[in-house]
Order: C-alpha cells, then sequence, then structure tokens
C-alpha cells in the first residue's frame, strides 16, 4: 500500500473507533460482560474469550497485551499500520469525531431509537439507486410503498428500515446519496440488531445479504417471481437478524446465503453456517456472486466498471498446501523424533507430513480406508474440507505457541508403549489436529514474509538422516 500522510486528527479518530460497534458489523461475536464485551473468536485450539473490549480500548487477558483500535487491527487482523487507520477511518463517521467519550454508566443506557425525519420526496434517492446503482424503478418502489425505504429530510440519504413481526420500525440504517466525496453507510442509535430490512414471502427459501443495495441488485438481477421468497440484508455479516427472521417465520427453513464473494464474505459463510447449524437450521447454501457483490454484478451487466471477487488469501494457501503434503509411510518408532526435529528446524511442511501420516497409521481402518496411503488421502481431504479462515485467527506469536502446545501434547502421547483402541484414537486426533495447526502456521509464514522471499528455501531439508520413506 502507497504511503499516506494521515493527519493527527485521522489518527485519533481511528484509534477512538467503537470497537465492539465496528467489529459486530464486521460479523465478529460478541458477548456482554458488566460494561465491557467479551470477543468471542475461534482458532485451531479451539474458542477464546480471553480479550474484553470498551469502547475503543481492548485488553487481552491471556497475553496480557491491549491498547486502543488501531493496535488491534494489527494484532488481530495482521494489518500494518497503514491500512489498520483507512479501515478504520473508512468506518467512522466525521462529525462525531469531536465527540468526547461517554461515562460508564451513561454506555449502559438504552439509547432511544427513533426513525431520521422523512424527506417529502425521494427525488435523490431514486436518482442514486436507479443512475449509480442499476436498481430496477419497480423494485424500489415496491419498498417505498412498503415504507421501509425512504429519502432523511437533513442530508437526503437513502434510509433503510427493519420492522419486526407486528410491522412496527426496529432498525434503520443510513446511506449516504452523493455522488462525489465520501460515501459512508451508518446504523441510526438505538437500533434492534435483530431487525433488518427485509421482505418476507410464503416460500421455504430465505436468501441472506450483507446490505440493502446487494438485495435489491439480486432483486434486479432476479425478478422473476421474487416475492414469493424471503430475503434480508445484515448490514454486515452478523447473524441476530438472521435468526430472528427464521424465529419469527415458521414457513422458512432453506438459507441462501448471498454475502460477498471477498476474503470477509468467504469467512462470514463458513461463521455463519456454523450458527444456523448450531441453532437447528442444516439446510444451508451458498450461492456467490461471480464478481465482489451483487451491485458489482449488476454494473457490469449495465456496462459498467465493476470490482472482481476477491479470494481468501488464507483459504486458498491452506489448501494449497494441503494439497502438496506428500504421503510417508509411519515408521512409528521414529515419530517422536521427527516430529520434535521438524518443529525445532520451523520445517513446518515435513511436521505436517509426519503428523498426518502418524494419523493415518493410528486410525481406524474400514472396508474403504484399508490402508495407511488411502487414509492418509482421506485425512488430506478432511483437512481441506474442514478449514474454516474464520478460526484462523490470531498473530503469528499465537499460532506459534499454538503449535509448540500441540507438539508438546503429541510427544507426551507417544511415549505411551501399548495403547487400546480408544486410545489409538485419540493418538490419530491429536497427531492430525497438530498436522493442521502445522499447516496453519506454514500459512501465516507464506502470506506474511515478503514476496521476492516467498520461494527462497522451499526445498531445503536439514535432516541427518531420512525418518521416513516415500511410498
Amino acid at each position: 500500500m502507497p504511503y499516506i500522510p494521515f493527519t493527527d486528527e485521522q489518527k485519533q479518530l481511528a484509534n477512538s473507533v467503537d470497537l465492539a460497534e465496528y467489529l459486530r458489523v464486521r460479523g465478529e461475536k460478541l458477548e456482554r460482560a458488566g460494561i465491557e464485551h467479551k470477543l468471542i473468536y475461534y482458532d485451531s485450539s479451539g474458542k477464546h474469550d480471553s480479550i474484553t473490549i470498551r469502547g475503543s480500548k481492548w485488553f487481552d487477558h491471556k497475553n496480557q497485551t491491549g491498547g486502543g483500535a488501531i493496535k488491534f487491527m494489527q494484532e488481530f487482523y495482521g494489518m500494518d499500520f497503514q491500512t489498520a487507520v483507512q479501515e478504520l477511518l473508512g468506518r467512522s463517521i466525521p462529525p462525531l469525531s469531536n465527540i468526547p467519550p461517554k461515562s460508564d454508566k451513561q454506555e449502559q443506557k438504552t439509547r432511544e431509537f427513533k426513525l431520521p425525519e422523512p424527506n417529502s420526496d425521494m427525488h435523490r434517492v431514486y436518482a442514486y439507486l436507479i443512475k449509480q446503482r442499476y436498481i430496477a424503478p419497480d423494485i424500489i418502489t415496491h419498498f417505498a410503498k412498503q415504507h421501509t425505504l425512504y429519502e432523511d429530510k437533513e442530508h437526503h440519504n437513502a434510509v433503510f428500515v427493519g420492522v419486526d413481526e407486528n410491522g412496527v420500525p426496529r432498525q434503520a440504517s443510513k446511506r449516504s446519496t452523493n455522488s462525489y466525496g465520501n460515501s459512508f453507510r451508518i446504523t441510526c442509535q438505538g437500533s434492534d440488531t435483530r431487525y433488518s430490512f427485509a421482505h418476507f414471502g410464503e416460500s421455504k427459501r430465505l436468501y441472506v445479504f450483507e446490505a440493502p443495495i446487494d438485495m435489491m441488485s439480486f432483486l434486479t438481477l432476479y425478478p422473476k417471481d421474487w416475492q414469493k421468497h424471503s430475503c434480508i440484508a445484515m448490514n454486515g455479516v452478523y447473524e441476530n437478524a438472521v435468526l430472528a427472521a427464521l424465529k419469527n417465520h415458521s414457513n422458512l427453513s432453506e438459507v441462501i446465503l448471498c454475502v460477498d464473494n471477498d476474503e470477509g464474505g468467504i469467512e462470514a459463510v463458513d461463521r455463519l453456517r456454523d450458527i444456523l447449524n448450531e441453532n437447528g437450521y442444516s439446510n444451508v447454501k451458498r450461492l456467490a456472486p461471480p464478481y465482489k457483490d451483487w451491485n458489482e454484478v449488476l454494473k457490469a451487466k449495465n456496462g459498467a466498471p465493476a470490482l472482481p471477487a476477491v479470494p481468501n488469501k488464507h483459504k486458498e494457501e491452506y489448501h494449497r498446501q494441503v494439497g502438496n503434503l506428500q504421503y510417508l509411510k509411519c515408521r512409528p518408532d521414529k515419530l517422536t523424533s521427527q516430529i520434535y526435529a521438524a518443529f525445532k528446524n520451523e520445517q513446518y511442511k515435513y511436521l505436517a507430513e509426519y503428523a498426518l501420516a502418524g494419523s493415518a497409521f493410528f486410525m481406524p481402518k474400514t472396508e474403504q480406508i484399508n490402508s495407511e496411503c488411502k487414509a492418509f488421502v482421506w485425512l488430506q481431504n478432511k483437512l481441506k474440507g474442514s478449514y474454516k479462515p474464520y478460526t484462523d485467527k490470531g498473530r503469528k506469536a499465537q499460532k506459534q505457541r499454538n503449535l509448540q502446545d500441540c507438539v508438546q501434547e503429541v510427544l507426551h502421547d507417544l511415549k505411551q508403549t501399548a495403547r487400546t483402541c480408544e486410545q489409538s484414537v485419540n493418538t490419530a486426533k491429536l497427531l492430525y489436529r497438530l498436522a493442521d495447526s502445522s499447516v496453519r502456521m506454514s500459512v501465516e509464514e507464506t502470506l506474511s514474509a515478503p514476496i521476492q522471499e516467498q520461494t527462497e528455501d522451499m526445498d531445503i531439508v536439514s535432516e541427518s538422516e531420512p525418518c521416513m520413506e516415500f511410498s
């Protein structure tokens, strides 16, 4: 990223962003803990809630570190300073920059929800949505007649309204209609996140989008009988409104995730699917736009420049590295020394191969998987299929610690000289988890290394003796 000379005011504004609100928009899971929030996240070692957030400040109790919003973006998302500031500024509103932080007592008060005062007409909203977003006029008119889309009087923003099961407005978000300058989206204060801009039909199908404009773009692209189905915009990738919609509409049993085809959207698919499954909704599918989002598809259809889809770097690199793992015939008497040496020398590819070969050796065989080689391939495919980017959070140092813990647990387990069938299964699971942690660490090293260094020393092995034989 080119250097951006941020002013002191911009840096201060970025560092004072309300982290809890920002993380909700980004799709992270938060739990209230008194006047603070706990960030719930997952990595290869499981679920964690050691990070607490209050306003723009955070603290990681496990690793005894903390700071402001900018440092959080650097530590948790691995961004450099420039990217962190730019990302945070993109989520904040300049007029709020001079408002002092509220006291803890004030934060606990429930903010009153009030819709922005409507304008006498919707000329600017229609012009913006039709001319710049290419959305069909009849789609706009439908929601305008439902009073879930209108133009506010003060700034002429587009206001998207979410109503409850009785038709009472409970949530609203504003989108600027500027044809020049910076655009923004903001959720109105006091909004109930269980409700969002939506349409509910009679079929069993619910289409889920990140933003109202994505939803309206999709309806413009596929207008046939659209009112028979249901659709909802989450205002990010936050699941509250989706769960409430499913609970309040008993006819809904099939969920189609139509979120953006970019890093965040790809990550959100797995997270949302897991959350829905946990709540009893197993019929969840993914419909990815061929461009970055559905409005970009609509732009391309109308001959306008459109942003391409953006792959998830961690997922692509993880799949690539798992696919490159080679089967090695396991020698149980050498496995402990192999794992220790590979970890000590930071040879994560070999560590993953040894661990996966060991897991294949110890796992029970079936008629279909009746050899170690077949078991290795099965486990290799399982690694690919079960990898979820949202569980691959944390800094490089944290992943190094997770890997070290896995190695220690495996080495302790391998000291057993005799195993029951149940113990063998447990050993196979520990080795499988070690293989996963090894690949995650290798991916982190690959993605964090300067481009010119990524191809160096890829095939160098510093072993005194061959520890495993190629099959």
